[in-house]
């Protein structure tokens, strides 16, 4: 290659997506290409997309039509989509009026550079089978330098819930070896990474022969004492004790666990084929909190799923208030095809979707703002991250629960731990100042 082609990303959706855009840099790193910040410097122009919701797909068809405007002067910059939307709308991104030139799905990251030297001759590239055994074990995903790193475990679903396109997206579950993740923890921790995030769709259904997720998870913490450990997504069915006491056994992975419920209904709990009851889902709960003093739990919540009744929603907003949740991600339900909940309709009208969605937030955030005021007076400690967004004389990081926290500089360097006595809160943030005793070696 004459020159270096440029090529600049545009990342949509989950944390999964962050870290295939990761791999995908990492794969065309190998044949030359530098990345570069701006669109407008790019020989290649790529959009690595999301399916699960309707709006991310309405986000993306709007950039394609701004690109679609640039690449008129434009002609020679290739246009690409990656992902899931490229998997499920592969037609219609390729339209013969489209300025798409390929579409590549999860499993078929590998042909891209093949598939931008045949764009760039002037041909349009279709890549989106699924596969029953690619995980990148081999791929070093291209990551700059800085505090907390992705590490994708495992790919694909194989959960089926009714409301959700993954598993024809994404394909099967596949799991990579436990020794391969170790290692990529033990590269980081030498990079001076502080906190690995492991990925997974269901994280906590990874299986590498005999080792389970639990396996997992401890093998990584024993990596490196002062790096933390997060995982997301778990699902219920899947969060055995056994993996709950290795949370409690190893101080560095974090009192942190994302739980989806989705509903508080049973009777919409099984219509979305979720495999617990909301009693379940409680008693669950209750061994979480037994076990991990001072646990941390956040949620996601499905509002207007197909049938969903007052009285199902009303059952939702009892479970919030049992379980306490620090936080929870919320969405109206979005239908989606090839789903099984398609077939059921979108029988919860628009505005009653709405008025149910913002009785869920209103709940939850007077839920935070209370659990997060009973942090005022104690001293937290934190992993320094950097510049908070809004003030540059101070810094932020995050407790091992997932709090966010803000504090004055006060010297301290991201990567470096600090104990923060909080003063006041609010729903989403703890705000306080370092205590005399700062620590910058050990984790507590």
């Amino acid at each position: 290659m004459e020159k270096s082609r440029k090529v600049y990303v545009e990342t949509y959706g989950c944390q999964m997506n962050v870290a295939d855009t990761e791999l995908v840099l990492g794969i065309l790193s190998r044949e030359g290409y530098v990345k570069v910040d701006e669109s407008a410097n790019a020989d290649v122009i790529l959009i690595n997309t999301c399916a699960v919701r309707e709006n991310a797909e309405q986000r993306v068809f709007g950039r394609v039509a701004d690109f679609r405007t640039y690449k008129k002067s434009n002609p020679g910059v290739v246009l690409g989509i990656l992902g899931c939307m490229a998997e499920r709308l592969r037609k219609d991104l390729l339209e013969s009026e489209s300025a798409v030139d390929l579409v590549v799905g999860p499993d078929e990251y590998r042909k891209l550079p093949a598939l931008i030297d045949g764009a760039l001759e002037g041909e349009k590239g279709i890549a989106v089978k699924l596969s029953r055994v690619e995980r990148y074990e081999d791929i070093e995903p291209l990551r700059t330098e800085g505090i907390g790193a992705w590490i994708s475990i495992m790919r694909g679903c194989d959960k089926f819930c009714t409301f959700c396109v993954v598993p024809y997206t994404r394909g099967r579950e596949r799991s990579r070896t436990l020794a391969g993740i170790v290692n990529e923890v033990r590269q980081l921790s030498v990079r001076g990474f502080r906190e690995v995030t492991l990925l997974g769709q269901n994280v906590n259904s990874y299986r590498d022969g005999e080792y389970d997720f639990a396996d997992l998870l401890a093998a990584c913490a024993e990596v490196d004492g002062l790096m933390r450990i997060r995982f997301t997504t778990s699902h219920p069915q899947d969060v055995s004790d056994k993996l709950i006491r290795t949370i409690a056994d190893h101080s560095n992975i974090c009192n942190y666990i994302h739980l989806p419920v989705q509903s508080g209904s049973d009777r919409i709990l099984e219509l979305m084929n979720r495999s617990y009851t909301a009693d379940q889902y409680l008693r669950l709960v209750d061994r979480i909190k037994a076990t991990i003093p001072g646990a941390s739990l956040s949620t996601d919540i499905i509002a207007g799923f197909p049938t969903e009744t007052d009285a199902d929603h009303r059952k939702t907003l009892d479970l919030l208030r049992t379980v306490e949740y620090d936080g929870a991600f919320t969405f109206k339900y979005s239908p989606r095809e090839h789903t099984k909940a398609w077939k059921m309709g979108d029988s919860v009208p628009e505005a009653v979707k709405i008025g149910r969605l913002n009785e869920i937030i209103d709940v939850q955030r007077a839920i935070s703002l209370r659990r997060n005021r009973e942090e005022v007076g104690r001293t937290v400690e934190v992993l320094v991250e950097g510049e908070s967004r809004k003030s540059a004389q101070d810094f932020c990081g995050r407790t091992d629960t997932n709090k966010m926290v803000v504090f004055p500089r006060n010297g301290f360097a991201p990567g470096s731990y600090a104990r923060i006595a909080v003063e006041r809160a609010n729903a989403a943030t703890l705000f306080g100042r370092h205590v005399v005793e700062e620590t910058a070696g050990s984790m507590s």
